[in-house]
């Protein structure tokens, strides 16, 4: 039978690239101030909300790629054209993707170019504004050009050394494993915690993934159950790589800076995590890592973000069609104007920087329901529709996410 078959370890090595895409998108300044500000604040406590959020954007990227492999059509595409039978549903459930996807990606990029700038600011001193506008105006350029792709693997390379370097560092950090192998799985929610678990998950699955993963996949020419396997090995080793470096990260400023009693408030109260590893350069590292994670996401959000919104609405995929670019200044000016607001009125660019995931946090049922209904539609999916134990799993991230963002809403309006 097809969907038995075996694959071998030579062609899924050959195959790793969109996921790797998806780990790329995730871990960028967001996940590093968030997952530093979370180990630092609460220790290990918020251990098992990383852990959700990793297995959460596993089946939920899994759910999307299979759309696509089976249908030959993109996330965004399936949605406008097969999500019901009634046209009217259909064109709603689409102006929500491009609502969620528009409003989650201004944050996201907001989070992206102040993330970049404190990283740049570190090192070279000056005024982080400066430094907000002029990779505001770098990443335009490499977009409108078309010219991000070599930049991007450059960038994407030192956010891995950071990533690896984290890895290095946790053992030698010397955690407490019983606490870490404690908390890894156990939901608590300290006081005052919500909204930075509502982070950890927006910054880890990120609803613009979703799309990119789709389009990906399909780029790659994958087909029937074999693509389906080459992608779902692809999928879990790019993601928990992501993974990973983010447990990494939080364990790390756990053992580090917890018992030091640290607030992070800047790029160089983060650095201190590196310091068993790297001593004096570990701010100079740090900052660099921080730049180069921010850099890359500033180019991939409004990529992702402008094919989405492309697909969504029936428009050309081309980079040079005049509403791509339209979307892509979009959100770029959003981020833009937002980061600057963030220092000119002299907020903290690090409690930004996590509300922006919270925001992406709380965005996330609207486009993860619609991905849980289209995945049952076995009309159009066939043998490829998902099965109990995908729909027990996928109703679970789903459904939490919902409850946790239904909460934070509340809170915020001062109901809870």
């Amino acid at each position: 039978m097809e969907k038995n078959l075996q694959i071998s370890w030579k062609t899924i090595l050959k195959a790793l690239g969109p996921g790797l895409i998806v780990t790329a998108a995730f871990v960028g300044p967001g996940t590093v101030t968030t997952t530093s500000s979370s180990g630092a604040k609460y220790g290990y406590v918020l251990l098992w909300a990383l852990t959700f959020s990793v297995f959460a954007t596993i089946v939920l990227q899994e759910m999307s790629a299979r759309i696509a492999i089976a249908t030959g059509k993109p996330l965004a595409e399936f949605i406008r054209t097969s999500l019901s039978k009634n046209p009217t549903i259909n064109k709603v459930a689409a102006a929500l993707v491009v609502l969620a996807i528009g409003v989650g990606n201004a944050a996201f990029q907001t989070g992206n170019l102040t993330g970049a700038a404190i990283g740049l600011n570190a090192i070279l001193g000056s005024s982080a504004i400066l430094w907000l506008w002029v990779i505001a105006i770098i990443a335009t350029i490499l977009l409108w050009t078309g010219s991000y792709k070599l930049v991007e693997k450059f960038l994407t390379a030192l956010v891995a050394i950071m990533g690896f370097a984290f890895l290095i560092d946790m053992f030698a950090a010397k955690p407490d494993w019983g606490q870490v192998a404690a908390h890894l799985v156990k939901p608590t929610i300290p006081g005052g915690a919500l909204t930075i678990v509502l982070a950890l998950i927006g910054t880890t699955v990120v609803p613009y993934n979703l799309f990119l993963h789709s389009s990906s996949v399909l780029e790659k020419g994958w087909k029937g159950w074999q693509g389906i396997k080459i992608m779902r090995w692809d999928a879990g080793i790019g993601i928990l790589l992501g993974g990973l470096f983010s447990w990494a990260i939080m364990i790390t400023a756990a053992a580090v800076l917890h018992p030091l009693g640290i607030t992070i408030k800047s790029a160089g109260d983060m650095a201190v995590q590196l310091e068993p590893l790297l001593g004096k350069w570990a701010a100079t590292f740090f900052a660099l890592g921080l730049f180069a994670a921010g850099m890359t996401s500033a180019v991939t959000a409004p990529l992702a973000g402008a094919y989405a919104i492309q697909q969504s609405l029936g428009l050309p995929r081309d980079m040079k069609d005049k509403y791509f670019r339209l979307w892509l200044m979009l959100i770029m000016l959003s981020g833009l104007g937002f980061g600057t607001m963030v220092f000119a009125t002299g907020r903290s660019p690090i409690e930004a920087i996590i509300f922006a995931q919270a925001v992406n946090g709380v965005l996330l049922p609207i486009v993860a329901w619609m991905l849980l209904y289209a995945a049952n539609k076995k009309e159009y999916l066939g043998e490829y529709t998902n099965g109990p134990i995908s729909n027990v799993l996928g109703g679970v991230a789903v459904i939490t996410a919902t409850v946790l963002g239904i909460r934070l809403i509340l809170k915020a309006l001062g109901l809870m």
